[in-house]
């Protein structure tokens, strides 16, 4: 979270209610062309980790979504489709999205609305089909940032570290933290909103979607649970889960290693790797929602720089 960008971050104008808003943004690297959106409260800077790998293969532009680093305040009402138009206006052709948690909400919505600037999708963290018990959950979240806001950032970075993580990386702890307590209250509240119930008008509408899709989690990850990574997969036609064990829900910096291979393999950019390969050793193994899906487990190698020990990915797909 702490690279210095190459120029200032400048916020720019808002624009009137119902236009796209120009998101601040930046671009590395050259190449097919890929996107990174990132979680309610926080801002392109959580995939600093992960940028290097991706701008050796991809043009990728990272994006402060509405209401987030230097992008415009979000207004209250903000809504999904809004926030997805954003990102559509700033797109100029095909391009693989990759979104985290209400970034990976967005990336299902421009799927949905603007399929021909979807050239693939990485739901990273995404919530889907929350049930009666995990909707009344984010519920108390929600009126937990309303009422403390200080109280609801403290119990965000205790739920998306682990107490060894926090001791070993400390600072990366600080940082996130910082990265939440900066925000615009009321366009965090607006956001959080659409994070909190944007899953429920979506689920009936994703077999539409038509980009090649992997939702990918942590195995330990509360929130965004393997369970909803599945019900991705067997949701959106020919979709894959990857579920990383022992991880949390900050996959962009706990496990950068293994999150970059689930995105270059999904674009297509792995060295060596066809993105529609299937040349690992399938089982079978039954979801939570008891459906079948094949599960593969891929070696990532060494973990350098990253979340020691971090294992490797467990895929699952369609059948």
């Amino acid at each position: 979270m702490g690279r210095s960008e190459a120029g200032a971050r400048v916020r720019v104008p808002a624009s009137p209610a119902g236009v796209p808003v120009a998101l601040s943004h930046e671009t590395h690297g050259d190449g097919p062309e890929l996107v990174l959106l990132h979680g309610v409260g926080l801002d392109r800077r959580m995939w600093d980790r992960c940028l290097p790998a991706l701008a050796a293969r991809h043009r990728v532009t990272l994006v402060d979504l509405r209401g987030h680093g230097a992008s415009p305040a979000a207004a209250a009402g903000v809504s999904l489709a809004e926030l997805a138009a954003d990102v559509g206006a700033l797109l100029t052709g095909p391009t693989h999205v990759v979104g985290f948690s209400l970034g990976a909400l967005v990336a299902q919505r421009l799927g949905l609305d603007r399929p021909e600037l979807t050239a693939s999708l990485t739901l990273v963290s995404s919530v889907a089909g929350r049930s009666e018990e995990e909707r009344a959950a984010v519920a108390r979240r929600q009126e937990l940032a309303a009422q403390d806001f200080g109280a609801s950032a403290w119990a965000a970075v205790d739920r998306w570290f682990s107490p060894a993580w926090r001791a070993q990386d400390p600072e990366l702890a600080r940082q996130v933290l910082d990265t939440l307590l900066a925000n615009d209250r009321a366009s965090y509240l607006a956001c959080y909103r659409v994070f909190a119930t944007a899953d429920t008008g979506l689920w009936r509408w994703l077999p539409r979607i038509a980009a090649p899709t992997v939702a990918v989690t942590g195995e330990r990850d509360p929130g965004s649970t393997p369970a909803m990574s599945h019900r991705l997969a067997d949701r959106i036609p020919g979709a894959r889960a990857v579920i990383v064990p022992g991880a949390r829900h900050l996959l962009p910096l706990e496990c950068p290693r293994e999150l970059t291979d689930v995105i270059l393999t999904r674009t297509g950019a792995h060295a060596g790797t066809d993105a529609d390969a299937d040349t690992d050793t399938d089982t079978d193994t039954g979801t939570d929602a008891g459906n079948r899906t094949g599960s593969r487990t891929r070696s990532h190698g060494s973990h350098t720089g990253t979340h020691p020990g971090a294992p490797t990915g467990q895929e699952s797909h369609r059948s």
